[in-house]
């Protein structure tokens, strides 16, 4: 690669310890991730070496706090992991953030007890879930239909659940439902933590998905499963609260996901056009091959300078950045799903064949731009902060 494309990685102020970590990241992606993600992509199998690989350099550890087993490390050092991965194989990057998504909740709303008992096993490895989506509550998550009702030391779930990643697998599910006692209002959602093998939990299917294939993608069902009520995170009615504020951290996660994809597939197509000739020339000496790069390359730059900002609001503690992270989210899937397409394109025929990832980043692009809320909902969330409320 180029100087310019190497300064194009321009890190956040990271911690000895934190950039430590980062390399050994680089070099697990690097020599054992990325050689198994074809083949993980082809069979579709849950990427069991690749987790097992993330738990023994301890990466669960980095979001969780000290007192709890964990390393406590920066939301930025978080989101360099994350792209780092994501480059490497999108499939072990979106089942590792996943991780932080579901658990994030815990370590900032949840209780002494519950930290106490459930962020080690985090800490060690175990895998997380997030649970929102209903075939009638996706984008609009208020519409969701599962119901908590309180019996005692216990509450009853009843419903189920649709596109959610790791939850065939997840040892601990991030659960989101409306509290009976409070009605079907946006006031009634409550979130609580679901354990795997409590009974009356099931998993309905497994999706057969075009991209992301080796992470798995589930529908779940919950006939009168019983939950200790101390699983509850935060009181009966508090949920919407609590989902807002996953959401906002989520969400630069998600884009910190997509600019690995796009990061592997603009360095790809570099790559490529630079050994590839066509009427005697390398693809990448012609001008209009040049703009392109040119377009791909700066609005790659600026839109990761745009992730170690949210990365540094989190940081310092500031709460209110859903204005920040939706423009972050979209721009950087957008971004994803244009730099692999233009790298197909760039490659030819050769493009459209799995003999080079291009065409699977392609893939894995596309749901970028759909989870974490579309990119038509983040639009209308940007465009509305804008109206005035005098």
């Amino acid at each position: 690669m180029t100087p310019l494309f190497d300064r194009l990685d321009a890190l956040p102020p990271l911690s000895p310890e934190e950039r430590q970590l980062l390399a050994s990241v680089k070099a697990l992606a690097r020599d054992r991730i990325m050689p198994r993600a074809a083949a993980y992509d082809r069979t579709a199998e849950f990427p069991w070496d690749n987790v097992n690989a993330i738990n023994a350099l301890g990466l669960n550890a980095m979001f969780v706090p000290e007192e709890y087993g964990g390393a406590g490390m920066s939301y930025a050092a978080y989101l360099a992991c994350v792209r780092e991965i994501s480059a490497a194989c999108a499939s072990t990057g979106i089942i590792w953030a996943t991780n932080f998504h579901a658990v994030k909740p815990l370590i900032d709303f949840g209780t002494e007890e519950q930290k106490r008992r459930l962020l080690p096993r985090v800490a060690e490895g175990a895998l997380g879930a997030l649970a929102i989506t209903e075939p009638d509550a996706g984008s609009d998550a208020t519409g969701m239909k599962t119901r908590f009702t309180p019996d005692g030391d216990e509450v009853v779930v009843s419903g189920g659940k649709v596109f959610i990643t790791s939850g065939d697998v997840a040892d601990l599910i991030l659960l989101f439902g409306k509290w009976s006692e409070l009605g079907d209002r946006r006031e009634a959602i409550t979130a609580l933590y679901l354990e795997k093998g409590t009974p009356g939990f099931s998993v309905v299917r497994k999706e057969d998905k075009l991209g992301h294939r080796a992470s798995s993608t589930a529908a779940l069902a919950f006939d009168n499963c019983r939950v200790p009520r101390a699983n509850l995170l935060g009181e009966p009615g508090e949920g919407l609260k609590l989902l807002l504020a996953a959401l906002n951290k989520s969400r630069p996660s998600v884009a910190a996901h997509a600019l690995g994809i796009a990061r592997a597939a603009f360095g790809d197509a570099v790559a490529y056009i630079n050994e590839r000739r066509q009427s005697g020339r390398r693809i990448v000496e012609f001008q209009g091959i040049q703009f392109l790069l040119a377009d791909l390359a700066t609005d790659l730059a600026m839109c990761e300078a745009w992730l170690w900002h949210v990365a540094a609001l989190v940081d310092r503690g500031i709460v209110d950045i859903g204005g920040e992270a939706s423009m972050l989210k979209l721009r950087a899937s957008d971004l994803a799903m244009r730099a692999a397409t233009e790298a197909v394109q760039l490659f030819g025929g050769a493009g459209y064949i799995a003999d080079y990832r291009v065409e699977r980043l392609l893939r894995d692009a596309k749901i970028t731009q759909i989870w974490e809320g579309t990119n038509q909902v983040h639009r209308q969330l940007i465009g509305r902060s804008f109206i005035s409320r005098a």
